[in-house]
């Protein structure tokens, strides 16, 4: 597997060798999934290296993040080596399992694991990957019935369409992907083809009512239901967004399981206690500000959390540092970024993390900073890691820091963070 660290190719990876598969794999650079990976007993060989490929291989899984020049995948084509990316090799493992995808542009990874700690605490037993690492689960990956299987889903590059779901859960549709999809409508053609795809006897579960997602349930066979009417407890997670997502996997579980008692369904939402990188609470600086990290990398998750952050701590000086994500996103969305980022009491932004992306010079933190600021916030753009633990190590008791974003930001809170 290469790029076997990445969130998906991870959980996969132990999937498989749950399986009884033998599996190994390379990536750049360790990380808390290949040290997992490691304590699980699966080889993870850091560094691109056409010798990390055996010679008895019978297939080779390449994160999206890999291209055909990698070292390992020329090694493989010249063996002729069968070859999949991961949510080719995703869908294969979807169409022998009853399947439940959880997808949207917000919360995926949240109802993913809240939908997968559900079914395990009624003793269902799902097998579940999920975009994050479970504080429930110290996992990302969750080992169960060979014929059940929930999986989060993502639509970049019409990925949820590999998949083969009975059930298919849309949170919500908001603009994301630019640099594939060049408009909404094209991100909701994409869902509506997946939302098409799920059979008669199925379920979709979303809201309805929706502007963005209405136009997308025009034909579609299967029942759809509402679960912005679902009742859901009081939870250990900030935000109205996670209430939204308790809902979605409330109503995903019963729709999979009509029989489930609605009561314990409450009880394990109540005890979720969320996934790394999602609003995670990272200690405290020498100074005594409070660090939380969290994956925000869109104008209106960042919103969101800020706003939650208030509600749960009023009076705090709210705080943020944030990694922009993608030249294309940064640029379509740039002056939702900055209004999203001006609603801090104080915010940093960070270089752009460029991940699949060539440098685009067109835009910049800087610029990002300067627009939040015409827009009445107190931001700057600082051009270092170095430079934001810094000034971050400055703010007194009084502030709520949150490293913010999908890069690797997050070493920094680990950083100013006892």
């Amino acid at each position: 597997m290469v790029g076997i660290g990445g969130i998906g190719m991870s959980g996969l990876a132990q999937l498989l060798a749950h399986q009884g598969k033998s599996v190994s794999g390379s990536d750049r650079e360790e990380s808390p999934t290949t040290e997992m990976l490691v304590r699980k007993g699966i080889k993870v060989l850091i560094g691109q290296d056409a010798a990390n490929v055996p010679v008895d291989t019978e297939l080779v899984i390449y994160s999206d993040a890999v291209h055909t020049d990698n070292l390992e995948r020329v090694r493989a084509e010249g063996m002729r080596i069968r070859q999949l990316s991961y949510f080719e090799a995703l869908g294969e493992v979807s169409r022998s399992m009853r399947t439940i995808a959880i997808s949207g542009t917000h919360g995926k990874t949240t109802t993913t694991g809240m939908l997968a700690k559900i079914l395990h605490d009624a003793q269902i037993a799902p097998t579940a990957i999920i975009g994050s690492i479970v504080r429930d689960f110290e996992s990302n990956f969750l080992a169960g019935k060979p014929d059940l299987f929930v999986v989060e889903a993502c639509e970049y590059r019409d990925h949820v369409l590999k998949l083969s779901p009975e059930i298919l859960v849309i949170n919500n549709i908001e603009l994301d992907h630019t640099d594939y999809f060049p408009d909404l409508e094209a991100l909701q053609k994409t869902f509506h083809i997946a939302a098409e795809k799920v059979p008669a006897h199925g379920y979709i579960i979303t809201d309805p009512h929706d502007p963005n997602i209405a136009p997308i349930l025009q034909g579609v066979m299967a029942t759809v239901i509402d679960y912005t009417q679902v009742e859901v407890p009081e939870l250990q997670l900030i935000g109205e967004f996670n209430r939204a997502n308790a809902k979605a996997a409330k109503a995903a579980a019963l729709a999979a399981f009509p029989d489930l008692s609605e009561e314990g369904i409450d009880e394990s939402l109540a005890s979720y206690r969320g996934a790394w990188r999602r609003f995670e609470y990272r200690g405290e600086t020498p100074n005594g500000a409070i660090v939380y990290d969290d994956y925000a990398h869109h104008p209106t998750a960042i919103m969101k959390t800020i706003v939650a952050a208030r509600e749960r701590f009023p009076g705090k000086k709210i705080v943020v540092a944030f990694h922009p994500h993608l030249y294309s996103r940064t640029k379509s969305l740039m002056h939702e970024f900055a209004e999203a980022l001006a609603t801090a009491d104080f915010a940093i932004v960070a270089p752009i993390y460029a991940a699949r992306e060539a440098l685009d010079p067109t835009v910049s933190n800087h610029i990002v900073a300067h627009l939040a600021r015409e827009k009445g916030g107190d931001v700057i753009a600082l051009d270092s890691f170095d430079e934001i633990r810094d000034r971050l190590l400055q703010e007194g008791s009084d502030a709520l820091i949150i490293t913010m974003g999908a890069g690797d930001i997050y070493k920094v809170a680990e950083q100013i963070a006892d």
